[in-house]
């Protein structure tokens, strides 16, 4: 405890090597390679982690299954025990450049720091029909390799409101026979699209959503089928949307940044070189900010190379503050 304190006011007043803005899988496995190579790193993080819906994250080898907010609760314990800072908060400013850089926080706050790494993820914006929502994260879906084994040889019914929403269905026809998509917005599908989901068995029909129906079940609601504007109830175990990915950029652009093109339109990013620089001098950038497809496993690994290239950069200007100081 004393070794804690003591390096907590010593950052404080010095400021930190390290700060990274972003706690989830990304932002903490950056941290902890930090930590463990005997860096001044802080954390801040707002506690909005996109998979806190789910209740259970997959393809996390040696943790399938574990629950996305156990997940991070061990992290963060691995992270700390390393000597790494955690602080709650949200940045609202960011300012500098290499070696000088000035995080703002909401609650008032000033972080200062020498390196930057960006792990602020993403948000999914989420097709405006009721009941999506409410659902998101259980019986709502997007991704296959996330959700896909839990609802194979299901009844799953594709909402399609995106040009990305013929490949999620043909990937959920991987699961299950049993696929429909609806086509909520008609310019979503085109005509090819319609030809490959026709030769793999998917049924498409041709209407608008009223709403997805929910039901109470012990106190929890759960998907009781898509109700279609003309009252028509599509029966379905699990429902498949495209979210609209939104990446938490902002603080990247007040730095000076512009944000680049993602694939397939499907929004901007913060652009990177390997293992995770960015066009602006001392800041790095990991996880969804930088790929929206990241999925934990993913955004971890990103995480650790940001972490480890930040040190190197760090071990090199020691270096030259050192061959340019007086003998």
């Amino acid at each position: 405890m004393t070794d804690s304190v003591t390096t907590e006011t010593d950052s404080t007043a010095n400021g930190y090597d390290v700060a990274i803005v972003g706690g989830g899988a990304a932002g903490l496995s950056a941290a902890t390679a930090l930590a463990r190579s005997l860096r001044r790193v802080v954390v801040i993080d707002a506690g909005q982690p996109r998979n806190a819906p789910a209740a259970a994250a997959h393809n996390v080898l040696g943790q399938d299954g574990i629950s996305p907010l156990d997940l991070l609760a061990r992290g963060r314990a691995e992270a700390t025990g390393y000597g790494a800072e955690i602080r709650s908060g949200t940045v609202v400013d960011a300012t500098g450049s290499i070696d000088d850089f000035t995080l703002h926080l909401s609650s008032g706050e000033v972080v200062v720091a020498q390196r930057l790494i960006l792990a602020t993820g993403l948000v999914d914006r989420l097709p405006e029909i009721p009941g999506v929502a409410e659902l998101w994260g259980h019986d709502v879906l997007h991704c296959p390799y996330c959700h896909g084994y839990e609802v194979r040889g299901t009844r799953i019914v594709q909402i399609a409101t995106s040009p990305m929403s013929a490949h999620q269905a043909l990937m959920f026809r991987q699961l299950t026979e049993q696929v429909t998509v609806i086509a909520h917005d008609p310019t979503a599908l085109s005509a090819d699209d319609r030809r490959h989901l026709a030769v793999t068995g998917i049924d498409v029909v041709d209407a608008r959503v009223e709403r997805v129906r929910t039901r109470d079940d012990d106190g929890s609601a759960r998907l009781d089928g898509v109700l279609l504007s003309d009252g028509t109830l599509v029966d379905a175990d699990a429902v498949v949307v495209s979210p609209r990915f939104v990446v938490r950029g902002e603080l990247y652009e007040r730095l000076g940044g512009e944000l680049a093109e993602g694939p397939m339109g499907m929004g901007g990013v913060v652009g990177t070189g390997p293992m995770g620089e960015t066009a602006l001098p001392g800041v790095w950038a990991a996880g969804n900010t930088t790929t929206l497809n990241a999925m934990v496993t993913v955004a971890m690994g990103e995480g650790l190379s940001a972490g480890a290239a930040v040190n190197a950069s760090l071990v090199i200007a020691d270096l030259h503050a050192t061959v340019a100081a007086p003998a």
